[in-house]
């Protein structure tokens, strides 16, 4: 686990509350991601870790609290600090969301073309690097129709990583994939997180990729509509005294099997 007597903290959930009109989803949220590291959201059914993504990545405010950047709050900031912020994000949503039309290169290459003023000779130099950092070296001209899902998965990737940003935020991303594909995409994310220093924020289920990735969890809670545990996932699965999260983490195990008795 990452500490923060090692690493700055990047990211501050501040007592945050989301909802819909007047009925609340989650609240009171707190948690913080340090440098570097990669923190997963876990939940079950209804436990709104969408929509807390969607919160952290500015597309929808808070009814109450704020999300934190290096020290600056986001949903304080002017419009013009607001975009500054959101160019230091790279999202990668769970089903791609690549335009069909466009091929991978197109696809990768829209940011590119959208927010800076390089050169179009230059933009394919970059866009064929993202490629090639996601496994994808040669798919430049392929369209989406025409990869397997797990290159699909890998596309978004590249295509969130096209603006060089310091932190990624991924919804589910093995969602959907056979376990050798999934482990795959649990590498690259490890891979990114070293070479490039980056930050991340997973959204996932995968209980394999819980284990395999996590610096840091955070779990909400459905019922309850708040946060009940953080820390590293083997250690909530071990050592959390909340049954629901070591049910969440044991999946078919006996509740007092792997480590700790039945609360």
């Amino acid at each position: 686990m990452s500490s923060a007597s090692n690493h700055a903290s990047r990211i501050h959930v501040s007592g945050l509350t989301m909802a819909y009109g007047s009925f609340v989803i989650q609240h009171d949220l707190d948690f913080t991601v340090e440098q570097c590291a990669v923190l997963l959201v876990l939940g079950g059914r209804g436990s709104a870790m969408g929509p807390l993504l969607n919160h952290m990545v500015g597309l929808k405010p808070p009814a109450r609290g704020d999300v934190v950047y290096d020290g600056q709050s986001f949903w304080t900031a002017t419009p013009e600090a607001k975009e500054g912020l959101r160019r230091r994000f790279g999202v990668s949503f769970q089903q791609g969301a690549l335009w069909s039309s466009m091929t991978l290169a197109e696809n990768v290459g829209l940011p590119l073309q959208t927010f800076t003023r390089l050169p179009a000779n230059q933009i394919r130099e970059i866009v064929s690097l993202k490629l090639a950092l996601v496994g994808l070296a040669g798919y430049e001209e392929f369209y989406p129709a025409e990869i397997s899902g797990g290159m699909l998965k890998r596309a978004g990737v590249a295509r969130a990583m096209a603006l060089d940003p310091d932190i990624l935020f991924f919804d589910e991303p093995s969602a959907g994939l056979d376990p050798i594909s999934s482990r795959r995409l649990d590498d690259l994310i490890l891979e990114l997180r070293d070479s490039l220093g980056a930050t991340m924020v997973v959204v996932t289920h995968e209980l394999a990729s819980i284990f395999a990735i996590a610096d840091n969890a955070v779990f909400l809670d459905g019922e309850t509509r708040t946060m009940i545990a953080c820390g590293p996932p083997k250690t909530l699965r071990d050592e959390c005294p909340n049954p629901t999260v070591r049910r969440f983490l044991r999946r078919g195990e006996d509740d007092t099997a792997a480590g700790g008795s039945s609360v």
